[in-house]
């Protein structure tokens, strides 16, 4: 990938970096259990717009 990047796709970058991490601890907790993974995009099935 280019090292110059517009400023659009950092933040579509950024906030696609911020879904991909797991479940909070607390969430699991609260929900008893149903809710145990994050409904995350995969990286190599679908593109972010560039």
């Amino acid at each position: 990938m280019a090292r110059n990047k517009p400023l659009a796709k950092k933040l579509r970058l950024i906030s696609a970096g911020k879904e991909s991490r797991s479940i909070p601890s607390w969430v699991i907790a609260k929900t008893l259990g149903k809710i145990t993974r994050m409904p995350k995009r995969h990286w190599r099935r679908s593109k972010i717009k560039p």
